[in-house]
């Protein structure tokens, strides 16, 4: 019984769960943001992303066989948050930001795993460190954009930020996915 009760929980979150793919073309809307829980500190926070990335492969028991690893970048729509009282565009525009910062890590990711990684024998040796270490910086990064720029309230550092980040996805722009 406990088994058919996880299984059901499962697929319904897979079903449910909303994500939306990174697409440059495509722009973060307040309605994307439906999660009713702001699990976030401060009394500056209006709104919250949650976003990364999703990441799949097919491998070979072989270890010299070609590998296939397809990254992604995704953001949460159950898990993303608004103060729909405090809300406007500006803090809009910070928020799609971090899902622009999401893409440049996971450009960064793909373009390490393609220099990188070739053989299924490559991923077993090499995928666990590069992922953990590209993460890391992607949230270092996280982290100090919502600090330098007291979470979109100074407007410079916003403007500056929003500068570093167009320029990343300038600079990997041969990452993209496909």
């Amino acid at each position: 019984m406990k088994w058919i009760f996880l299984a059901c929980f499962l697929i319904s979150n897979v079903l449910f769960s909303q994500k939306i793919y990174w697409n440059e073309n495509v722009k973060l809307d307040w309605s994307n943001f439906k999660s009713k829980i702001n699990n976030q500190r401060g009394t500056n926070v209006v709104a919250y992303t949650n976003c990364g990335w999703i990441y799949s492969y097919v491998k070979s028991s072989n270890p010299q066989a070609p590998i296939k690893i397809e990254i992604n970048t995704v953001f949460n729509e159950d898990k993303s948050w608004k103060d729909v009282k405090r809300i406007n565009d500006y803090v809009l525009l910070h928020e799609q930001k971090h899902f622009d910062v999401a893409e440049v890590y996971a450009r960064k990711l793909r373009k390490e795993v393609a220099e990188n990684i070739k053989t299924s024998s490559d991923f077993d040796r090499h995928f666990k460190t590069i992922y953990n270490r590209i993460l890391k910086e992607y949230q270092d990064f996280q982290r100090q954009y919502d600090s330098e720029t007291k979470n979109g309230i100074l407007e410079d550092k916003q403007s500056e930020y929003n500068r570093i980040i167009a320029e990343g996805l300038e600079n990997y722009k041969s990452y993209k996915s496909s």
